[in-house]
């Protein structure tokens, strides 16, 4: 159960993070100097708008996008937002530098570049937890925000967004004419290496990403994640031999004296030995498929605690958060220490000295 919880529940939140590396992944990142940066977004910092100006003139700088990425606290309203949920500020017409070919759900149109109209896209995980649809109202900050459009993707991150142009965000938010990184596209021939580098000598108060160099920043942390899973997982299957074993050890104690009978009306050493070892093997089998059951009901349910989003609407990508290639591995490393663990206890009962037995049981 706790191997199911911790290790789909980390993997998950790992293939999240990941994720972001999708994004940008052609694009250099421009961020102020000190900010730290997930993959592609930053988490704190602002630059100045006009920043874009002074980028836009560097040499093999073909496009300049800002954008504003806030990842907002959870609020009193109808958006409740956590750290899992995003507001993202872009310019209109500008939307594929974020969502590429991502499409709307059918009847929904792109947010007006007026802020006065107040028009935002959401995320198909957001409009199902808050029952949000096309032409309904939410409210941001004190700002009542339309909804003109639902993103039809199964993206984590833009499953839990809210996209809004760029001069509605700041208002919102309080963002007066800042951003928080610029999305630069090199002119064709130019690597990102090389432009990267004429930006920052040119413009000393920020730092420009490559998306190798973004890999660098996060890749460790990772990797120190997943070391740590995988150190929870062994750990926990030693144990797990530990109890099978003495589960098993016990029972032949309990029954020394049915084991020496059978030996003593010829009946096989070995199968006693096969005997013990099945009834470890089920030990690990039926205990491996209740802890698969609990272990999914504890994730769903420690996904719904972490992201405040109801259980219910977790049950239609049950599969998603816990595969079913994840559910058969655990199951099978179960069963396999299990038998394992019984082969000792196994020995021992194989081994006992018959007269012995029968002479202090009987």
């Amino acid at each position: 159960m706790f191997i199911v919880t911790v290790g789909a529940t980390t993997s998950g939140y790992i293939s999240a993070i990941k994720e972001m590396n999708l994004f940008f992944s052609e694009d250099i990142v421009v961020v102020a100097r000190g900010v730290i940066v997930i993959y592609a977004f930053p988490i704190g910092g602002t630059l100045q708008e006009n920043m874009v100006d002074r980028i836009k003139i560097v040499e093999g700088v073909e496009t300049a996008v800002p954008m504003l990425f806030i990842i907002t606290p959870k609020q009193e309203g109808v958006l409740q937002l956590i750290p899992t949920n995003v507001s993202i500020g872009i310019p209109s017409g500008n939307w594929s530098v974020l969502l590429g070919s991502t499409p709307l759900e059918p009847g929904g149109n792109w947010p007006s570049e007026d802020p006065n109209k107040k028009e935002v896209v959401i995320g198909q995980s957001l409009a199902a937890q808050f029952n949000l649809t096309i032409g309904s109202k939410t409210k941001i900050k004190n700002h009542d925000l339309n909804i003109v459009g639902i993103l039809d993707t199964p993206s984590i991150l833009l499953s839990r967004s809210i996209i809004m142009p760029l001069r509605l965000s700041q208002v919102v938010y309080g963002y007066n004419e800042l951003v928080n990184m610029v999305i630069v596209k090199p002119s064709k021939g130019v690597t990102q290496e090389e432009l990267a580098q004429k930006i920052e000598m040119q413009i000393g108060s920020v730092k420009a990403l490559t998306c190798e160099e973004r890999n660098e920043i996060v890749l460790p942390a990772l990797s120190d994640i997943e070391t740590w899973n995988l150190g929870i997982r062994a750990m926990l299957f030693f144990l797990n031999m530990i109890l099978v074993a003495n589960v098993a050890t016990m029972n032949i104690s309990e029954r020394r004296r049915d084991f020496a009978t059978l030996a003593a009306i010829g009946a096989p050493r070995n199968s006693i030995f096969r005997i013990v070892i099945t009834e470890t093997i089920l030990i690990g089998l039926f205990g491996g498929l209740l802890g698969l059951l609990l272990g999914t009901v504890a994730t769903l349910l420690l996904a719904s605690l972490y992201t405040n989003i109801p259980l219910t609407l977790f049950l239609p990508s049950l599969f998603d958060i816990v595969s079913p290639i994840f559910m058969i591995e655990i199951l099978a490393f179960t069963v396999v220490v299990s038998s394992i663990a019984g082969i000792i206890p196994a020995i021992n009962a194989m081994r006992a000295n018959i007269s012995e037995v029968l002479r202090s049981e009987y």
